[in-house]
């Protein structure tokens, strides 16, 4: 755990403020949920909680299923971290922080399929060798969780409408098992 000199006074509701330059290093939105934990040593820890993460075996699998059926490296992402990903090494990218350019893409809430045409593609960490082709959010109860998105492959190809259907499939039964 790091110290950040930073002290807050609980309020006589029981409430406490994070300061902003916290929320924005821990990309902490408003709005957003955190969970809550204790120790014995009488520390209280916030963490971002995180639907998808708590997903995290069956977004597994789903993510092999999908990478084996399309032929693209798949991967899954919470708002902010790789949660599953196959096709790739998972070394290089599970539990990696996502680029922005990824996280502006599923914040728009709308599929993105790249040109066929477009060098242009979001890298989905730093680093990365592989780019995003499509993104499909993960919506559930009108709430973002996340995205699908499939990464290219070494020969160039891009998904086809199949392909891209089964990945929008995906953020779609991923946020259906949110919900329930």
């Amino acid at each position: 755990m790091k110290a950040t000199g930073i002290v807050r006074r609980i309020d006589d509701l029981g409430r406490v403020v994070i300061p902003k330059e916290i929320r924005r290093t821990m990309r902490i939105r408003e709005g957003e949920s955190l969970e809550i934990y204790t120790d014995t040593g009488g520390e209280v820890i916030f963490k971002k909680y995180s639907p998808i993460g708590e997903l995290s075996p069956c977004a597994s699998q789903y993510a092999e299923i999908l990478a084996r059926n399309t032929g693209f490296p798949a991967l899954i992402c919470d708002r902010d971290h790789v949660v599953a990903v196959s096709g790739v090494s998972k070394r290089d990218y599970l539990d990696r922080r996502i680029t922005p350019e990824l996280e502006s893409l599923i914040d728009n809430r709308t599929p993105y399929s790249a040109p066929d045409d477009s060098q242009e593609l979001p890298p989905p960490v730093e680093g990365a060798q592989s780019l995003a082709v499509c993104v499909y959010p993960i919506l559930s109860g009108g709430d973002l969780s996340g995205a699908v998105a499939l990464l290219t492959r070494d020969d160039g190809s891009r998904p086809e409408e199949m392909q891209r259907k089964l990945a929008e499939v995906a953020a779609g039964f991923l946020g259906s098992q949110i919900e329930s």
